[in-house]
């Protein structure tokens, strides 16, 4: 398929007159009042003054026309069309290639310069295309009166080139309910007797990015239900890639990088599989390992048998000693594919994503030199086989390649350079303003799923969509659109990452750092109704925000703490487990032709997530409760992680076997074998029964005992618990008493054969005034255990007095959100990302391509500003907690002070080393970067903590300041008091085995 270079940026568009059209008809149910996720759009004209378009009426379908000389995939588009009306309505329009000699209506489809019939509806001025001829993938859909001799009436479908043809009809789809999930996810279509569009006319803008697409990888899941379900005489073939390819032109995707794994079948082994793309319409690239299309994986090894050398030796895949056979190698593919519409990727990395091997060169200047006639062998190959159709050629700098780079391979000019992240979602390097000129410009790699160190996320879609926002607005606005590629691994599961990755990819300022949730709100409106879509949306961000504390595929023993903060590991199962109930209830309550798609979408990731989190938050108490000497309860621990792992299976089980009839067997696995360092089934302890019985506590803060007194303060007004548990197996009584009458108990004793938890709290109206000891005693029978507790009661109208954040417990901890003031300096400001980090919402330095400010700070630097009230005095350490980011060419640095006191500035990890056990495997596992300043605190009261930006998009998710009781835990402690931003402090209490 040819297209046209891409015009000048297109402008704002306006969706009021096609949501006044959706209002007054009704139609699409399925769909929210909006346009199809993905389009830069615009509607013009009285669309509610002009009758609307009936597709299908009265049992009878309105035909459509295609012209003869169409492109192929214009006319198997069409086809989609023709099918798409018949799911609604059961009534399947007609196709035809010639103009019919009598119609009342018709939908003509066509693209400009190559369908007669549109050509001369824009030559007498009938069809608006103003905003679409000579663009790059756009379209307009407008109503016609009298198009034709004989046609009364017509939908025409013109795009700018086929492409843009084609999406016009996937966007007429959408707007008759057709979901671009209705088979991958099974998003029902709702019958309906008839179908009509609003008039128009609704334009299609040409995309922010031209080539958008995905990286099928790491498919070990998508090749077990391929080989299953679609072709049981191979590993991915030709009936997979016809679903991908139709998914990824609904998506509004042109653009694939096929599986390329030893489990699954290289694309190119079947010749259907490049037929049917170029029929399609998709472009096909490779990725950085694969040169020239090539598949190393399968490829090389029958090639090096067939080209052994003089002494009989086979060749190895090394250019610095095989340069001939290897030039060979690649040539015959580019032979071979010369005539498809393809991306061909230059460079050279070793076999299956291996390391480039240079036995002849050593030295990195080189190993440059070697990588340099390698591009320039290629080229002369490309230019020989395919000729002026060789476009786009992209480089790819992954891994040890970027290093080469960036130490001066020469890329030719109109190549693009697709810049990659560290594979967890954080761009490496941007272009420079240099790069930004290339005429080949610049693109992206990137991962919304990885296999590799330190961990690897396959399973769920699990990357806030908000963190992906914030990566993608960074490149485009250092002008890397070109490209973007997306690894999607299997594809299953990251069903609404894709599709917002490619909403930006279309349009890149649709979404904003205030609005991105309003993507999740419209796009699970459109697959459930709006009905159901708020609160599936706000199930969703929830869903995100935990991930964002720790992803469920990182989950290892002993990350949350189950001692500090209330039982941080509890708090955090606790809020799962309300969401879980919230999903359960949702899903109960929907009709039964929403069941499926809701539990592949919202419930199995959810209730996933739940359960790999809850698996291991039990292994963690039962570790704990073996070291304490717990009896019974010990093996309780043991029973509930066990029964966790049981119900996940049976949870993925019933995915695979159950859901859409079994449609998806093998598809869905936590656990391939191929992945590292995956969780699996923990470990668990257990302890012989003895007949014995025995007290044991242990208060928060302790592992065992109480050695660690309770604090209280009025500020938080904080509850506390203490674990009463037996050391044997007999029952036992116990008793709990305060030797002060305003010290609350949960439970003043009881009966006990495993274990119990005691929460205390504090009558705050009846405490008195001041710092206070006081003591909990447990006892049973002859033993005795006394449990300290520090009250400091500063009266509640001390507490309506404080104006900031308040120090309480020996800490302050803020979520950065929660500014006194934000003062913008030299062009950049502090702006809010919803949806980002592990609140409701993080701060980001922007634009991203401001100047580091790097002297001065306090009258140059963009400012954050916290009032706090300190009742401590000393130097205390601050700590920042920056959401990573990365940049291996500059800086990623901020600084803090208190007061008028001088910044101290902040390094964060600007490389990514791609190891295990190191700073930036830490940073990408828990999602943030502690960078910790000191700041000294002369006298209490109030005080003003500011936060500056030194480089550009940097994002802070909370700052934590200790005074000198913080234990040390993996989140942030619970929000302090704050009058207005948290003048409730959550207390509440996390999941508990049940007492017994």
């Amino acid at each position: 398929m040819s297209h046209t270079a891409p015009q000048d940026p297109s402008q704002p568009w306006s969706r009021k007159a096609f949501l006044r059209g959706m209002t007054a008809v009704g139609v699409a149910p399925l769909l929210p009042a909006a346009l199809p996720s993905a389009a830069r759009a615009a509607t013009a004209g009285p669309a509610s003054a002009r009758p609307d378009f009936d597709l299908v009426q009265g049992g009878v379908a309105v035909d459509v026309f295609v012209d003869a000389g169409a492109d192929p995939a214009v006319l198997r588009a069409a086809g989609d069309l023709q099918a798409d009306v018949e799911r609604v309505t059961g009534v399947r329009p007609a196709l035809r290639r010639t103009l019919p000699a009598r119609a009342t209506a018709l939908i003509v489809v066509g693209t400009l310069g190559s369908s007669p019939v549109v050509d001369r509806l824009v030559a007498r001025e009938r069809l608006g295309v103003r905003q679409v001829a000579g663009r790059w993938e756009a379209s307009v859909t407008q109503v016609v009166e009298r198009p034709a001799p004989g046609v009364d009436r017509a939908l025409v479908i013109a795009g700018s080139d086929p492409r843009g043809t084609v999406y016009g009809i996937y966007d007429t789809s959408e707007r008759i309910g057709i979901s671009p999930w209705y088979w991958w996810a099974d998003v029902p279509v709702e019958r309906r007797d008839a179908v009509a569009v609003p008039a128009g006319p609704f334009v299609r803008r040409e995309p922010s990015v031209r080539y958008r697409g995905v990286f099928i990888n790491d498919e070990q899941n998508l090749t077990t239900w391929s080989h299953r379900t679609q072709e049981t005489d191979k590993n991915i073939g030709p009936r997979t890639y016809e679903r991908l390819f139709e998914l990824l032109l609904r998506l509004k995707a042109n653009y694939l990088w096929p599986a390329m794994h030893p489990y699954s079948d290289f694309f190119n082994k079947y010749r259907e599989n490049p037929e049917l793309a170029d029929r399609y319409g998709i472009v096909v690239g490779s990725s950085h390992p694969e040169a020239l299309l090539r598949n190393g994986v399968h490829e090389w090894a029958p090639w090096a048998e067939e080209h052994r050398g003089a002494d009989g030796a086979l060749p190895v895949y090394d250019y610095t000693v095989n340069p001939a056979v290897i030039s060979d190698y690649w040539r015959a593919r580019a032979r071979e594919n010369a005539a498809y519409e393809s991306s061909w990727t230059l460079g050279m990395r070793g076999l299956h994503d291996s390391a480039l091997e240079t036995r002849n060169a050593t030295t990195i200047p080189e190993k440059v030199a070697v990588m340099n006639d390698i591009i320039a062998d290629q080229r002369r190959i490309l230019a020989e086989e395919v000729g002026a159709a060789a476009e786009p050629q992209i480089f790819i700098p992954y891994k040890e390649v970027l290093d080469l780079y960036n130490a001066g391979v020469r890329v030719p000019d109109d190549v693009t350079l697709i810049w990659p992240d560290d594979n967890h979602g954080n761009m490496r390097q941007l272009p420079t303003e240099s790069e930004r000129a290339r005429a080949g410009g610049n693109g992206i790699y990137y991962h919304l799923s990885y296999w590799g160190r330190p961990r690897s996320y396959l399973w769920l879609d699990t990357t806030q969509l908000a963190k992906v926002w914030q990566e993608l607005r960074r490149v485009y606005e250092h002008r890397a659109d070109r490209m973007w590629i997306f690894n999607v691994g299997d594809l299953k599961s990251i069903e609404t990452g894709l599709s917002f990755s490619m909403d930006m990819a279309w349009d890149v300022d649709r979404w904003t750092a205030e609005n991105v949730e309003g993507f999740l709100a419209e796009w699970y409106g459109r697959q459930f109704g709006l009905r159901y879509g708020r609160e599936i949306t706000s199930i969703r961000t929830e869903y995100y925000r935990l991930a964002a504390e720790r992803r469920p595929e990182f989950i290892d023993r002993g990350v949350f703490s189950v001692i500090h903060h209330g039982d941080e590991a509890g708090r955090r199962m606790a809020a799962y487990d309300r969401l879980l109930q919230r999903t359960t209830t949702l899903g109960d309550g929907l009709p039964a032709e929403l069941r499926d798609a809701f539990f592949e979408l919202v419930h199995y990731p959810v209730h996933g997530a739940y359960l790999m989190n809850l698996k291991y938050y039990w292994a963690d108490r039962n570790a704990l409760a073996a070291r304490q000497g717990r009896g019974a309860g010990t093996n309780r621990f043991a029973d509930l992680a066990e029964a966790a792992h049981t119900q996940e299976a049976a949870l993925t089980q019933r995915y695979n076997t159950e859901v859409a009839g079994g449609k998806w067997s093998g598809y869905i696995n936590p656990y391939p074998s191929q992945i590292p360092k995956a969780p699996g089934r923990p470990s668990v302890t257990r302890v012989a029964r003895r007949e014995t019985s025995g007290l044991g506590i242990a208060a928060e803060g302790n592992e065992v005992g109480a050695a660690r007194a309770l604090s209280f303060s009025s500020t938080t007004r904080d509850r506390r618990f203490v674990d009463v548990f037996n050391t044997g197996f007999l029952s036992l009584s116990w008793v709990a008493e305060a030797d002060r009458p305003w010290v609350r108990l949960g439970a003043a004793g009881g009966s006990l054969t495993e274990q119990t938890r005691v929460w205390i709290e504090i009558d705050w109206p009846a405490a008195p005034e001041g710092t206070h000891a006081a003591t909990v005693v447990f006892t049973s029978g002859d033993q005795r255990f006394e449990v300290p507790l520090t009250v400091v009661n500063e009266g509640e109208r001390a507490r309506r007095r404080a104006r900031g954040f308040v120090e309480a417990n020996g800490w302050v901890s803020i979520d950065a959100v929660h500014t006194e003031r934000r003062v913008a300096r030299g062009g950049a400001r502090w702006r809010t990302v919803r949806g980002l980090g592990r609140g409701a919402a993080a701060v980001e330095a922007a634009p991203s391509t401001a100047a580091p400010v790097t002297a001065d700070l306090a009258a140059r630097a963009p400012e954050l500003r916290y009032r706090v009230r300190f009742t401590s005095t000393g130097t205390f350490p601050v700590t920042v907690f920056r959401l990573p980011s990365l940049d291996e060419r500059g800086a990623r640095r901020l600084a803090v002070a208190l007061d008028d006191q001088p910044p101290v500035v902040l390094s964060g990890q600007s490389v990514a080393t791609g190891n295990r056990g190191d700073a930036w495997a830490r940073n990408v596992e828990e999602g943030v970067e502690k960078l910790t300043a000191p700041v000294t605190v002369a006298k209490p009261g109030e005080h003003v903590l500011r936060v500056f930006m030194v480089d550009p998009a940097i994002a802070v998710d909370q700052v934590v300041i200790d005074t000198g009781g913080l234990p040390d835990a993996y989140l942030a402690p619970p929000e302090s008091y704050h009058p207005v931003f948290n003048p409730a402090p959550d207390t509440s209490p996390g999941v508990d085995a049940p007492s017994r």
